[in-house]
């Protein structure tokens, strides 16, 4: 049994899990939340992070600079047209993003929304340690291992798979902090 390779597919998960908090709007400006946007840069969708500068100088406030203004109305219409939930102010030079003040109400919704989520991680995690169960399952059957092996193992995968969703309860609260103390 390979646990590094089970180990490794858990963390692929909580990376994931992570990509995907930094990416909730907690009402502070993130500019992770631009990371899936595509801007049509000459008939190629591009990232924005490739074709602007993006900084943050305000905790609620995004600047994104276009190194060629000539797709500054390309960047807006891609801001536009995401799910993002916030409508940028051109200027002519710069875009800029305001972050509105998150309501109590918004700030329950993104919890429950984040727990959601966190609880699809689980059941992605738990159904990783099912496969390598049933791969040290199957080594038994063939008798390649014996009977104390397959409970070690299964011992070994519980237990990497008990961190994995402590891992992930941590990071859930840590981003319901963030979100609820905004």
């Amino acid at each position: 049994m390979d646990y590094k390779k089970l180990e490794d597919r858990m963390n692929k998960t909580t990376d994931v899990l992570q990509e995907n908090f930094s990416e909730v709007r907690a009402g502070r400006a993130n500019p992770a939340i631009l990371n899936k946007i595509k801007v049509d840069y000459y008939g190629v969708p591009t990232p924005i992070n490739q074709v602007a500068g993006i900084s943050v100088p305000e905790a609620r406030l995004i600047v994104i600079q276009p190194w060629d203004n000539s797709i500054l109305k390309e960047i807006e219409k891609a801001i536009l047209a995401s799910d993002i939930g916030i409508n940028p102010n051109n200027d002519g030079k710069v875009i800029r993003l305001s972050f509105p003040e998150l309501t109590e109400e918004r700030r329950k919704e993104l919890v429950k929304e984040i727990k959601k989520t966190a609880e699809e991680s689980k059941v992605a995690i738990r159904s990783i340690r099912r496969d390598g169960i049933d791969e040290v399952k199957l080594e038994h059957k063939e008798g390649n291992i014996t009977e104390d092996d397959l409970r070690d193992a299964e011992d070994r995968i519980q237990k990497i798979t008990d961190k994995k969703i402590e891992e992930i309860d941590t990071i859930l609260a840590v981003k319901e902090k963030e979100i609820m103390n905004v």
